[in-house]
């Protein structure tokens, strides 16, 4: 009885998540603007989509263009940042280490709304014009400590000699980093590069404080805008459906990726 209620209750959960997502994208198949009526089934959402056709459709397309950018630059800037801070935390000592790992992990701790509040009179104090350069050192500044996260496992697995090794056979420390440690923790990077790309796509505060009045927009600001009208557009149920359904695809990839590789290491 217990196995049959924890599985049920697996279950609920799983369709209380995934449930609203499911509606979303039966409904993208249909033309009514009204979430729920359906019309029969159609793919002229999905037309409109992709050719624009919509009312809004320019402001919807730069929407999400500046969505995908500013998360590609975050997510490149805060890997490589993300990394290099894990290989220092790595080789620190003492109360020093503890201490910069409590600094690190308070940002993921704070409520996004607290972050992109002290970021906004940050940037105002230092007189620093509110645009898309703001809005990307925003994105870089809470992605950061997810990456560091993210890479720091695979240096505590890692044989602590490689790097000096490498060095004893006269490598420089340069080419022991380029040609030893980055393949070693590329694993970790990647994994921070995916999480720092899906929390730039996924953020809303932050970006809404720190984007000033030039109208920029994300996808998620562009969302609340649209929300606050009266409605959504009907084109974005087929675009939430597709961004769901490629990193649905996205996960099973690396998932295989891992058990074809602990497969091989096994063996």
């Amino acid at each position: 009885m217990k196995r049959f209620f924890a599985q049920c209750y697996i279950w609920l959960l799983l369709i209380v998540l995934y449930a609203p997502i499911v509606f979303i994208a039966v409904f993208s198949f249909t033309e009514s603007k009204v979430l729920g009526n359906w019309t029969g089934f159609s793919t002229k959402l999905y037309a409109n989509l992709f050719s624009g056709d919509m009312q809004g459709g320019g402001s919807l397309m730069h929407a999400i263009q500046n969505t995908i950018v500013i998360a590609l630059i975050a997510a490149t800037i805060s890997t490589i940042l993300g990394t290099i801070a894990a290989i220092g935390l790595h080789n620190m000592r003492g109360k020093g280490k503890q201490a910069i790992t409590f600094l690190n992990n308070i940002p993921m701790l704070n409520p996004d709304i607290i972050t992109g509040v002290s970021l906004f009179l940050l940037f105002v104090f230092l007189h620093i014009s509110q645009g898309y350069t703001t809005v990307v050192l925003a994105h870089i500044t809470f992605c950061t400590p997810y990456v560091v996260l993210s890479v720091l496992p695979r240096l505590t697995q890692m044989n602590p000699n490689i790097y000096e090794a490498a060095l004893d056979l006269g490598a420089t420390p340069f080419q022991a980093l380029r040609k030893v440690l980055i393949p070693l923790l590329k694993p970790g990077m990647i994994s921070g590069f995916i999480l720092a790309f899906t929390m730039s796509l996924d953020d809303f505060a932050v970006t809404f404080f720190t984007r000033g009045t030039i109208g920029l927009d994300t996808l998620s600001t562009y969302i609340y805008t649209d929300a606050r009208k009266g409605g959504l557009t009907p084109e974005l149920r087929p675009m939430i459906t597709i961004m769901f359904v490629g990193i649905l695809i996205l996960l099973i990839i690396i998932n295989m990726r891992k058990i074809r590789n602990s497969k091989t290491t096994a063996e």
